[in-house]
C-alpha cells in the first residue's frame, strides 16, 4: 500500500541486527540514542548519578570511559546500578577491554587495530564472546592510522572507510560478527560522505555521530545537519550527539533529531512560534518554562504554543493540546484540535502542564487497556 504522505517516507537501509545487552540495534529495531558520561569513572557514585540523569532523559545506551584499572574496578558497581546497557570505551589498553567485559559491559568500544598484536585482538574477541559483549568499531578522522594518512594525504571519506573495513576484517578473522561501526569526523561533509560510503560497503549496524561537534548550540546545529542528513537518507541504527554540554542534553538533542524526522517519538513535541509584536503572551519565556516542566513526560504527544491567531488555530488543529494568544490576557485553549475554553495569563502555565499530564495519563491508560485486550 502506498503512503498517503510519500514526501514524509524514509526507507531505512537494511542492516543486520545485533544485541547490545537487552537492546537490539539494527534491522527494524528503533534507532537508539546514546550518550557518554564525563565523570571520573573511578568515582562510581558520581558516575551512577550522571547515568541516572541520562536514563531519565531517555538514553537507550550509555558509554563509560575505562582508561585505567581503577575505572574498570568501579565499572562493575556502575553496571549493577545502571538500568540501561553500558558500553565500555577502550583505547589502546587491551587489558581494560578484558576487565570491562568481565565486569559486565554490554559492548566494548575499540579500534581493533589499536589494541596491539593479533593475539591481543584475539583475547579481546574471546572475552567479548565469553561475556556476550558486542563490539563497536570507532573510526575517527582525528586518529587515523599513519599509513592511511600517508596513502591519502589527509583524512578523507575513502580513508575512513578503508580504516573501518580493515578493523572489521580483524574481527571477522576471529569469527566475530556482533559489531557496529562508526566513521566520525568533526567536519560534517567528511562524516556524511564517509558514512554514505560505508553504508554501501557493509551490512552491519552503523553508529552515527559528528565528533567534537562543539557546544550546545553550535554542536546541535552541526549534529542536526550531519546526523539528520544521514537519517533522512535511511542510514543509521544508533546515534550519539557529541556536545560540550551535560550528557543528558545530548540525549534530548538526539531525540529531537529523531522526532523531527518522525523516526521516534518520546515526550512532548512542542510547536511554537518565534513571537512578534502580535503575541498575546510572552511566547519565548512560556515555551522555556513548559519545556523545563514537561521533561518528565515520556508519552508521545504534541503541544502547540502560538502567540496570536494568525497561525495559532491552524497549528492547534494538528496537535493534541494547543494555546493561542488573545487580547486582554485571555487565551484560547484547544483540545484534540478543537476550541475548548479560555485561560488567563496568570493561570496558563500551570493549566497547560496539568492538561499535558492528564492527556499523557489518558494515552497511557488506553495503551494499557489495548495491551490487556490483546493478551
Amino acid at each position: 500500500m502506498s503512503s498517503i504522505r510519500p514526501w514524509r517516507d524514509i526507507e531505512r537501509r537494511k542492516s543486520r541486527q545485533i544485541m547490545v545487552g537487552s537492546v537490539p540495534v539494527g534491522g527494524d529495531a528503533p534507532i537508539t540514542v546514546q550518550t557518554m558520561t564525563n565523570t571520573p569513572t573511578s568515582d562510581a557514585k558520581a558516575t551512577i548519578d550522571q547515568i541516572r540523569r541520562c536514563e531519565d532523559a531517555g538514553a537507550d545506551l550509555i558509554r563509560v570511559s575505562c582508561p585505567d584499572v581503577e575505572s574498570t574496578t568501579a565499572f562493575r558497581e556502575i553496571v549493577k546500578a545502571a538500568q540501561v546497557p553500558l558500553i565500555a570505551d577502550i583505547h589502546f589498553h587491551y587489558k581494560r577491554a578484558l576487565e570491562a567485559a568481565d565486569a559486565g559491559a554490554a559492548c566494548l568500544r575499540i579500534n581493533p587495530g589499536n589494541i596491539g598484536s593479533g593475539e591481543r585482538v584475539a583475547e579481546v574477541v574471546r572475552a567479548a564472546k565469553a561475556n556476550g559483549c558486542a563490539i563497536r568499531i570507532g573510526v575517527n578522522a582525528g586518529s587515523l592510522e599513519k599509513d592511511l594518512l600517508e596513502k591519502y594525504g589527509e583524512p578523507c571519506p575513502e580513508a575512513l572507510v578503508e580504516s573501518a573495513l580493515d578493523h572489521i576484517k580483524l574481527l571477522q578473522d576471529h569469527d566475530f560478527h556482533e559489531y557496529k561501526v562508526a566513521v566520525k569526523a568533526s567536519d560534517v561533509f567528511l562524516a556524511v560522505a564517509a558514512y554514505q560510503g560505508l553504508a554501501d560497503a557493509v551490512d552491519c549496524p552503523l553508529h552515527l555521530g559528528i565528533t567534537e561537534a562543539g557546544g550546545l548550540i553550535g554542536g546541535t546545529v552541526k549534529s542536526a545537519i550531519g546526523i539528520g542528513n544521514l537519517l533522512w537518507a535511511g542510514i543509521g541504527d544508533t546515534l550519539r550527539v557529541s556536545l560540550s554540554a551535560e550528557p543528558e542534553e545530548e540525549v534530548r538533542v538526539g531525540f529531537e533529531i529523531l522526532k523531527a524526522l518522525g523516526l521516534r517519538t518520546r515526550g512532548v513535541r512542542v510547536v511554537s512560534c518565534p513571537s512578534c509584536a502580535r503575541q498575546g503572551f510572552d511566547v519565548i519565556r512560556t515555551v522555556e518554562a513548559l519545556e523545563a516542566r514537561l521533561q518528565h513526560i515520556k508519552t508521545p504527544l504534541s503541544l502547540s504554543v502560538l502567540g496570536c491567531v494568525v497561525n495559532g488555530p491552524g497549528e492547534a488543529r494538528e496537535t493534541d493540546i494547543g494555546v493561542t494568544g488573545g487580547g486582554n490576557g485571555k487565551h484560547m485553549v484547544y483540545l484534540s484540535g478543537v476550541t475548548d475554553h479560555h485561560v488567563q495569563s496568570e493561570d496558563m502555565l500551570d493549566h497547560i502542564v496539568a492538561l499535558v499530564e492528564a492527556k499523557a495519563a489518558e494515552i497511557e491508560a488506553a495503551e494499557a487497556a489495548q495491551a490487556v485486550a490483546a493478551a
